[in-house]
């Protein structure tokens, strides 16, 4: 398997992207910048849902709806056997785990991995109380109250890659790549909760590259986004512009073999200054469409 590396970006509104447990649950913040954090686990997290809702066997989950141990997990799995772990379960081979196998741990170094995603624009953070129709005890007759933390808005940018080598010590599949792209495209907005409703993929982008060897590093760095105001409120509001990152991937072409793609037509991109679909500024490149 070659070397891809993931550019993904997707937008929440009137949400909480990744809730901190240590701060009462509120969006994760760089407070300095004012820029929203969201952590490698919770696009995971949404990656292993996508895939258990569509059939596939986890080593991350549950057993009759009840937490287990990772010893637990392979009881149930039926077999301790490394190969039929890594043909039984797709999360092992695109993230990795640590195993127990008779009495020994089996560390598998997953080829998928992802850094912290961090919001392209200055977020507010809207603070809000909610009360339950339930009393807090049994001598309150009140609801209790809490509170419900949200972004206003948040344009979320993350970077990813897939080692070609590591791919091979954990059989990931191309199909399991396929499915890790539908999963990018659909995950969020098909498992939506109350917290997590009002987030939607924009654009998500695989540079697939022809060997196992190249990385040429965080996407992120070659766009450009601005906004009608300074405090976004909307995706209408909101263009990209991804000349730098046309310039830098037509700079090393060569290396590339294949664009797989998903992009949101409300999400405007601008190229030398002019508005642009996906396929107008990627023509250049073998392209893939995520459907």
């Amino acid at each position: 398997m070659n070397n891809s590396e993931i550019l993904y970006l997707y937008d929440a509104k009137l949400t909480n992207p990744n809730g901190d447990p240590d701060e009462e649950n509120r969006p994760r913040m760089d407070y300095e910048r004012d820029i929203n954090l969201v952590s490698d686990l919770r696009i995971k997290r949404y990656i292993r849902d996508y895939l258990s809702d569509k059939g596939y066997e986890l080593f991350v989950s549950k057993v009759d709806d009840k937490a287990v141990t990772a010893e637990g997990r392979i009881k149930k799995l039926g077999s301790s056997d490394v190969d039929t772990i890594l043909d039984k379960l797709i999360d092992v081979r695109l993230f990795g785990a640590t195993i127990p196998i008779k009495n020994d741990n089996k560390n598998f170094i997953g080829p998928v991995q992802f850094n912290w995603g961090y919001s392209l624009n200055k977020v507010e953070v809207l603070e809000a109380s909610i009360t339950s129709h339930f009393a807090s005890g049994e001598g309150n007759k009140q609801g209790a109250i809490g509170k419900d933390y949200r972004v206003k808005y948040s344009f979320v940018a993350f970077s990813g890659v897939i080692s070609g080598k590591r791919a091979e010590h954990t059989k990931l599949k191309g199909e399991d790549v396929e499915a890790l792209d539908k999963a990018m495209r659909y995950a969020i907005p098909e498992l939506a909760t109350r917290s997590k409703i009002g987030q939607y993929p924009r654009l998500y982008l695989r540079v697939e590259y022809k060997d196992d060897e190249t990385i040429l590093g965080d996407l992120r760095d070659y766009l450009k986004f601005s906004s009608e105001d300074e405090s976004v409120r909307d995706i209408k509001e909101v263009t990209l512009d991804i000349t730098e990152l046309i310039e830098f991937l037509n700079k090393n072409k060569d290396k590339i073999s294949k664009l797989h793609y998903f992009a949101d037509e409300k999400l405007k991109l601008v190229l030398n200054g002019n508005k642009v679909d996906f396929k107008e500024a990627f023509g250049d490149f073998s392209l893939n469409e995520v459907k």
